[in-house]
């Protein structure tokens, strides 16, 4: 895949923020880039994710990139969001009319009971409403229930635009493959509608803002193919990508991480994106730990690193950075951020971008002066 640029003009321009600079005085970081800010889902910490609220008030807040999880309807339009079991993202337990589509589907190997996206026409999602996935932990989100779609591929496209025209900035797209041999497997590929999408909208170019993640490695080796854009290697904590245990293969997400698989996903990806736990793994006491190995073996092989995920609640943040002992009360998330950008990565993910950017912004302006 081709190098990442640094010039940012229109979407499509460039893969890294306008203020990148040649070096920015940290020994691992990637050369000629500046720390990116992708809002996951959205700013899902404020509005419910994947939809067209939680992505605007994402680049609002100043997220360099936004993620549309993307999932197949049953005519082939790809729509955004986390699964394409939807019962605990939209109010489709609440629709009479959709009572028969409730069924059970085995998704990678797991027995999902629920009312899945390839069930319905997009004509048919378009009449459900998007909910708060979280109501427990994000009670003020729940306000938002009821009020939004669920967005297309297209539509978020569109909203990007948009948006970058109106702030003055390219705002980037982060699209991520969910469950892709599942889809293939029932005549539904996302990866020829993705690339078809991209094409028209004139991002299919190697300098576009654009990345696509998958945590399966074929469908990424198949785009490598396809498409002109950035890919990343996305990588769990545990187990093993589905479409290498489908087909036998012990390979595990450790062995991805380890050189030789660094090496490997340098063949077809770009970025390698780890959870956070495989950058900085914590202590015995789920305190933060040092660094592992990770950001400087993946740079060693040309791979940028993006990890995730980003939370602002204590139960997501290592103990020594939450604030009292509520689980869902707010923690020390810039504390978290700083130590991983110490660390190296090249982007994070987060739920709450307003936090990480500045967050970013202020380790880079105090980077910059020592």
């Amino acid at each position: 895949m081709a190098a990442i640029t640094t010039a940012v003009v229109a979407l499509g321009a460039a893969a890294v923020p306008v203020q990148a600079a040649p070096g920015n005085g940290h020994p691992d970081r990637h050369p000629g880039a500046e720390p990116i800010v992708i809002a996951h889902r959205g700013a899902s910490g404020y509005r419910p994710e994947h939809t067209l609220a939680a992505y605007r008030l994402a680049i609002e807040m100043g997220a360099d990139y936004v993620e549309p999880d993307l999932v197949s309807t049953k005519d082939g339009v790809l729509v955004a969001r986390h699964e394409n079991e939807i019962s605990g993202t939209t109010d489709v337990a609440t629709h009479p009319e959709f009572a028969g589509r409730r069924t059970t589907r085995t998704i990678d190997g797991v027995s999902v009971t629920g009312w899945f996206t390839e069930d319905f026409t997009l004509a048919e999602l378009k009449t459900l409403r998007a909910k708060e996935r979280l109501p427990q932990v994000r009670p003020d989100n729940t306000r938002y229930d009821g009020r939004f779609e669920i967005p297309t591929l297209e539509e978020v496209i569109r909203l990007v635009k948009r948006e970058s025209g109106r702030t003055g900035r390219t705002i980037g797209i982060a699209p991520e493959t969910k469950h892709p041999s599942y889809f293939d497997s029932i005549g539904l590929s996302l990866e020829e509608p993705l690339v078809r999408t991209l094409r028209r909208n004139g991002l299919d170019r190697p300098n576009a803002k654009v990345v696509i993640q998958s945590f399966e490695t074929a469908n990424l080796r198949q785009l490598d193919t396809m498409t002109r854009v950035p890919l990343a290697q996305l990588v769990d904590g545990s187990g093993a990508p589905y479409d290498l245990k489908a087909a036998g293969s012990t390979t595990t997400y450790a062995d991805l991480v380890r050189p030789a698989g660094l090496a490997d996903i340098a063949t077809y990806a770009d970025w390698v994106a780890p959870t956070k736990s495989l950058v900085i793994p914590r202590d015995a006491s789920g305190a933060i730990g040092a660094p592992s190995s990770l950001v400087a073996d993946a740079h060693a092989v040309g791979l940028r690193v993006v990890t995730w995920t980003m939370r602002v609640e204590n139960q997501f943040l290592p103990t020594d950075h939450r604030i009292g002992t509520d689980p869902n009360a707010k923690g020390d998330l810039a504390g978290e951020v700083d130590a991983f950008l110490d660390a190296g990565v090249d982007a994070l993910f987060s739920d709450n971008p307003d936090i990480a950017v500045a967050t970013r912004d202020g380790w880079l302006a105090g980077e910059g002066a020592a």
